[in-house]
């Protein structure tokens, strides 16, 4: 049970009927008692995050990239049934390269949350 908090300081915001309207949505959807107490967990408990959209661009080339890798591997199979060593390494430099992307990713939100 939360102890009484005396809170003395507001915060007013001015917002349009329809970022009024959204706010109202996601404050019912949050099931908190209060909108003071939604906007106190959204205000002190929720990260915002930005990533460079160049880098969200990398990522997305890279898993098209695997992804376009990953039909032409399975043509090649389904035509000759080989499989090629190489086809294997460049899958895996594919996935390590991704796998960079999301470390980099995972380590700005480690940042974020310490």
């Amino acid at each position: 049970m939360e102890e009484n908090i005396k809170r003395t300081r507001s915060v007013q915001v001015r917002l349009t009927q329809e970022e009024y309207e959204y706010l109202e949505k996601k404050f019912l959807l949050s099931g908190y008692k209060s909108k003071s107490e939604f906007m106190r967990i959204a205000f002190f408990e929720t990260l915002i995050v930005q990533f460079d959209a160049d880098d969200l661009k990398e990522l997305l080339r890279l898993t098209r990239n695997i992804a376009g890798n990953i039909n032409q591997i399975a043509v090649r199979v389904n035509s000759t049934n080989n499989i090629y060593k190489d086809d294997i390494t460049e899958l895996q430099d594919g996935v390590e390269q991704i796998w960079q992307q999301l470390r980099s990713f995972q380590s700005k939100l480690h940042r974020l949350r310490h």
